[in-house]
């Protein structure tokens, strides 16, 4: 139940009754009440004055007085000034708790008949996903389930950077030193073989550019000219005339990328419901500039490269395809726009991108609206912040990434050892404790990940993020665990649970704090969803997480004083599992049934 509405409906009722008005369109504004003043929900009275035509404080009271009198549900208020603060009686939250304990789909709003398509991921496959990807697929995955709960139809979308020069280096470097090498001689998952050649490529070039410089050209000349670089141009080129040999060993060692990152998205618990890949919408996006020339939205330079002029808007000039006719990035950006508003007919799409791409989707944008396409400025950039390590930024040419695997691999096997030393382990067979270690592991790093506002640069440390107190998934998913052992007991001495409260059953300020809590659950998921922010839903698990188990903590439950205490609790108890267990699949986290 929504206190905010119920406030709203009952105050409307009280200006009539008051002062003959109706409340229709009068701007009643309803907030939570400042945690120093008593009261549950704060009703502000200034809007109301011209309808009562007495000071704030005289209005407040009066209005108080007639919902104390006339409302079963309100059991006191207090003015403060302007304010009317106002206490629900147990009844009201009783009933509050009625309809949360009913709904088997809590914290679901109802379908607003919106299309939204949310693309994240989008790996070269010149290289394996490393932690700034992880980043990137989880917050997106949880944007996904976010929407999803806020009643859209979300489209999970990947698109796979699987053409351009960086991905003709790493071809380059493997016809140069391969020696035929494959995933399956190798041993390697295709994607880390790969990568391995995108970093050979690199020192191949470095050692280059020092010859020539030695031979006495200049940096930047040695830099331009080295043969290795010359190689990978020509190959882009190759590639994009459709030549045998180029597409052949491109489609071999993008095969191995695509089955290893296959591997970590099942990992990580992730999927997509659509892929694109970049060498199919390349072409449109090139068909789109040719018609921007037409319309003279672009313009071609003397040396055939196309470009278009942004100093109207604030930016400079962007472009659009080079001398030699290859595209560049936003090229595909637009072919792959256009064609997913086509296929879908989109509301909304939202794009998961790190920070250092914001001017790239600000020229996609204007560039969609001058080519005709108004739904351009609509898109959004889900702008997050970089990971960093605790000795500085990753490098991908430099081979010094958080590599994706090896980071998960790491943190189930400190899950284990930490769950081993603290005795968590008792009585489980190897099975169990792999599959606990699994779920805690990734829970920590999803969590770890996820808890910070995405718009902030982050640092990480995995040895933080498995603790069983503290923010931490741990911490929610053993209070899971805990609630669930409790449950567990609970049948095993033939407890019946029923699925809300009695009328007559008591409830303490504490239970009723909880109950609080609990129906905050709806407007954490709708707010989160608005603002595209995983964190506000760690925050609320975190919170309630913290009431339970100072609740615990201060009240025993199956050692109650009384059996209609002990149903009291353990209804709580169930139902605190069941928005915990809710939230964390929004964050795309697991919560075990023992710890």
């Amino acid at each position: 139940m929504n206190q905010e509405q119920f406030i709203q409906d009952k105050v409307k009722y009280a200006l009539e009754a008051l002062y003959g008005a109706s409340g229709v369109n009068l701007p009643i504004q309803v907030q939570a009440t400042r945690k120093e003043f008593e009261g549950d929900a704060t009703l502000v009275t200034f809007p109301l004055l011209k309808t009562s035509r007495k000071s704030p404080e005289a209005t407040g009271q009066e209005i108080g007085e007639w919902l104390k009198a006339n409302t079963p549900e309100i059991e006191g208020f207090n003015v403060v000034k302007g304010f009317l603060n106002i206490k629900f009686a147990p009844s009201f939250w009783k009933e509050v708790y009625g309809s949360i304990a009913a709904d088997g789909s809590f914290g679901h709003l109802p379908s607003t008949g919106k299309t939204v398509m949310v693309e994240y991921s989008s790996p070269n496959t010149n290289k394996p996903l490393h932690l700034g990807h992880i980043r990137n697929i989880l917050l997106g995955w949880s944007v996904s389930r976010l929407l999803e709960e806020n009643g859209h139809k979300v489209i999970k979308t990947n698109i796979v950077n699987d053409r351009g020069i960086h991905i003709c280096k790493s071809m380059v470097a493997w016809k140069k030193a391969g020696n035929g090498v494959t995933p399956e001689s190798s041993g390697k998952k295709g994607d880390h073989l790969v990568g391995d050649f995108y970093v050979k490529f690199n020192d191949l070039y470095k050692a280059e550019v020092a010859q020539l410089e030695a031979q006495g050209m200049s940096k930047e000349e040695a830099e331009e000219k080295a043969p290795i670089l010359q190689e990978a141009r020509q190959m882009l080129v190759n590639w994009e005339q459709g030549d045998p040999e180029t597409v052949e060993l491109w489609k071999m060692m993008n095969s191995w990328v695509y089955a290893g990152f296959d591997e970590t998205y099942a990992a990580l618990g992730v999927g997509f419901d659509r892929i694109y890949y970049e060498s199919q919408t390349y072409l449109h996006g090139k068909s789109l500039v040719e018609e921007g020339l037409r319309k003279g939205v672009f313009e071609r330079m003397e040396d055939g490269s196309v470009w278009c002029d942004l100093t109207a808007d604030g930016l400079d000039r962007k472009l659009l395809l080079r001398k030699d006719g290859t595209s560049v990035y936003i090229t595909q950006d637009l072919g792959t726009a256009v064609e997913r508003f086509t296929e879908y007919s989109l509301d909304e799409h939202v794009y998961v991108v790190g920070n250092e791409q914001n001017y790239h989707f600000q020229v996609l944008s204007i560039l969609l609206d001058r080519l005709g396409f108004k739904w351009g400025k609509e898109l959004v950039h889900f702008s997050y912040g970089m990971v960093e390590l605790p000795n500085g930024k990753m490098k991908s040419r430099e081979g010094t990434v958080v590599d994706a695997d090896d980071l998960i691999a790491a943190m189930v096997a400190d899950a284990k050892q930490t769950s081993e030393e603290l005795g968590k382990f008792k009585d489980m067979s190897e099975e169990e404790r792999n599959e606990i270690a699994r779920i805690v592991g990734l829970g920590a790093l999803k969590y770890f990940i996820l808890k910070v506002d995405a718009r902030k640069n982050m640092l990480f440390n995995p040895e933080e993020s498995i603790d069983f107190n503290g923010n931490t998934g741990p911490f929610i998913q053993y209070t899971y665990a805990r609630i669930r052992s409790i449950l567990r007991k609970a049948q095993a001495e033939g407890i019946s649970i029923p699925t809300t409260l009695e009328g007559t059953m008591p409830l303490n300020e504490k239970e009723i704090e909880l109950i609080q809590k609990l129906n905050e659950f709806g407007a954490a998921v709708e707010q989160a969803g608005k603002d595209y922010s995983p964190s506000g839903i760690a925050n609320y698990c975190y919170e309630l997480t913290k009431a339970f188990n100072q609740f615990y903590h201060d009240y025993s439950i199956l050692g109650a004083d009384t059996e209609e205490e002990k149903v009291v609790r353990l209804v709580l108890a169930q139902n605190v599992g069941k928005t915990l267990k809710n939230g964390m699949a929004l964050l795309g986290i697991e919560v075990p049934e023992r710890m």
